[in-house]
């Protein structure tokens, strides 16, 4: 007999309070008491958040009666045993506007699952699927973005979805809102942009300019993973930048500065900063979503999984990110090699790189990149910048020791091959 999904229900409820309301409901509990968990930390950002602390009071009960819950340590709560099906009600604060987390407010909601979907021990593998429901008062025109595939619910629309289990639950984030869309087709399937926010975006040029990227990046490992749409979620604020990748979409924040005004001829450099995060997130699709260090699978979602190799997944994306601009012709030469040298005088004007090894850097990720204070410049290195700098001497070294026959993109797809598409970690 197959394992009942678990099932999840999420309303913005109370948008002018930033809170989400929640509902996991379990079919078939653990028989000795069942555990759940929020999860501590999200992929791509090596850092402990611990989302519990947003989780505001928590109530269980089994066919109509309350059943005991207690917190047992920092993230994980404990239930007593229940003879039927376990229903769980919870609220989450969300009130974080950038990448990582979750944001509710009367004009938007947008949600990452580890910030708000309970995570149920034991049954990690079991299916989801997902109510999302709108706004009880307002959300006019609020339609749903996600790459969370559909179980019932129109395109866009609000409703059932599914997920194969809740790694791919929480690895597709969620926007609510009265948004723009716009879209491309690169490599056979739809690519759409979906910009939350105030803005005056030539959506045309914008479109065209990501193609590139997009038909970049693809030609280079030969094929798409296998992936029917991929969405970039854009996050326009007045000042904000940052990234987050996930297995068929992006999660991005900027500013209205680093859009493309219609009647805009070239390229400035805050957009070039942002067609450069895309292009950054992009090549994750591949790189640490797929191809992925070995102690990434599975990811442990409630502790550190440490691992010295994040500035080959971080270092070789940064080195690419830039990279594909000059190669689908949306910057010159110029300008590449212009950006070529801020990274390596931003590596080079920090003592840190004396200290502290990539690799070392890359271990340290949750307790010192991410948490850096005022001795940081002296006593740590970036696993992007230097890591980038690294993948530039490889590819430099593969070209000449082979006489330009092969190259890095050579390595890459042979990565691809051996242990993105197979689903093999790297030791």
């Amino acid at each position: 007999m197959s394992a009942t999904p678990i099932q999840y229900r999420i309303c913005p409820a109370r948008p002018e309070a930033h809170v989400f309301a929640l509902r996991c409901r379990i079919a078939q509990p653990d028989r000795l008491g069942q555990r759940v968990s929020m999860p501590a930390w999200i992929p791509g950002s090596y850092t402990l958040r611990h989302f519990a602390r947003h989780v505001i009071g928590i109530r269980a009960e089994s066919g109509g009666q309350p059943v005991n819950i207690r917190k047992v340590d920092s993230n994980t709560w404990q239930c007593d045993p229940c003879d039927g099906p376990l229903t769980l009600d919870y609220e989450v604060y969300a009130r974080d506007l950038s990448v990582r987390t979750a944001h509710l407010d009367t004009r938007h909601a947008y949600l990452n699952g580890t910030s708000v979907f309970l995570l149920v021990h034991g049954k990690e593998d079991h299916a989801c699927e997902v109510d999302i429901r709108p706004p009880a008062e307002g959300g006019t025109g609020w339609r749903v973005a996600t790459t969370l595939p559909r179980a019932g619910a129109e395109p866009w629309g609000f409703g059932a979805y599914r997920a194969a289990d809740y790694d791919e639950l929480v690895d597709h984030p969620v926007e609510m809102g009265d948004f723009t869309v716009a879209g491309f087709e690169a490599g056979g399937i739809p690519h759409d942009i979906v910009l939350s926010g105030r803005h005056r975006t030539d959506l045309a040029r914008l479109c065209q300019d990501l193609q590139k990227i997009c038909t970049t990046h693809i030609d280079l490992f030969g094929e798409l993973p296998a992936i029917d749409r991929y969405l970039f979620l854009v996050q326009v604020v007045g000042d904000g930048y940052g990234g987050l990748e996930h297995r068929s979409s992006t999660s991005l924040l900027c500013s209205r500065k680093d859009l493309p005004l219609a009647g805009e001829k070239q390229i400035n450099e805050d957009y070039r900063s942002f067609l450069g995060l895309c292009s950054h997130e992009y090549f994750h699709l591949w790189n640490v979503k797929r191809i992925k260090p070995a102690a990434f699978l599975p990811y442990d979602l409630l502790h550190e999984n440490h691992t010295r190799q994040l500035w080959a997944f971080e270092g070789i994306t940064a080195y690419y990110d830039d990279l594909a601009l000059v190669r689908s012709g949306l910057i010159s030469g110029k300008d590449y090699l212009e950006l070529l040298g801020q990274t390596v005088t931003r590596v080079l004007r920090n003592p840190g790189r004396f200290r502290q090894s990539v690799a070392d850097s890359s271990f340290d990720a949750w307790t010192r990149f991410y948490q850096q204070d005022e001795s940081a410049p002296n006593t740590i290195v970036s696993y992007y910048a230097k890591g980038s700098l690294l993948a530039l001497s490889l590819d430099l070294t593969l070209r000449q020791a082979t006489h330009q026959r092969h190259s890095l993109d050579d390595l890459m797809r042979r990565l691809w091959q051996d242990y993105g598409r197979p689903g093999r970690g790297l030791a």
